[in-house]
């Protein structure tokens, strides 16, 4: 599973690339539903957005945790031939191969506010909050490690922890340009169209 040319992404920066636009379009359309009335009044909205908030994001929180988790334990290293895909790349791929479905959502969720104001959006915006918590999640379980979770682009189409794929790489924690949990490296990116993981193990 190690050998071979092929490129990487990690983990963590696949499951945080959603939350950045859910949280933005999440808030700006619970904004926009503070300013409608609807069926149910401004007040129910919120309140119901809010217990929304909460239940999305432990529910993005907690789903595949336990895929998650035995993925990581049997994680094998990475070979010194694959490419370590840059972070604003696979956040980039992630969020272009969904920007439909992020479109509808939000028309959805300004929609629904002519019903139950700002509820949609908050439940978008808690799924994002869950996201980034499980990606700090992540980024512990590489900490006690010491190892960052890579996979395979050509895996991961849909999700790091789907069916398809069948086990996570790892390198040492310097490689690439993200920090365990994903965010960004300061001061220590990697070029242009990857590196080979072997500077970094």
């Amino acid at each position: 599973m190690g050998r071979g040319a092929y490129a990487l992404a990690r983990v963590a920066v696949v499951v945080r690339a959603p939350a950045g636009p859910l949280w933005w379009l999440g808030v700006l359309s619970a904004g926009t539903g503070a300013l409608v009335p609807g069926l149910t009044g401004r007040r129910i909205g919120l309140l119901a957005g809010a217990a929304l908030f909460i239940l999305a994001g432990a529910a993005a929180f907690a789903a595949r945790r336990g895929r998650y988790a035995r993925l990581a334990r049997g994680a094998s290293r990475a070979g010194r031939s694959v490419f370590l895909q840059d972070r604003a790349v696979t956040a980039r791929n992630w969020r272009r191969g969904r920007r439909w479905w992020l479109a509808a959502a939000f028309l959805a969720a300004v929609g629904s506010c002519f019903a139950v104001p700002a509820a949609a959006g908050l439940a978008m915006a808690g799924t994002a909050t869950g996201l980034w918590a499980k990606a700090l999640w992540l980024g512990g379980l590489e900490r006690r490690a010491e190892a960052l979770l890579w996979v395979r682009t050509d895996w991961a189409q849909g999700s790091p922890a789907a069916k398809a794929v069948p086990g996570y790489l790892t390198t040492g924690l310097a490689a690439g340009d993200a920090l365990p949990g994903g965010a960004r490296r300061r001061g220590g990116a990697t070029p242009p169209g990857g590196v080979t993981v072997g500077a970094a193990r």
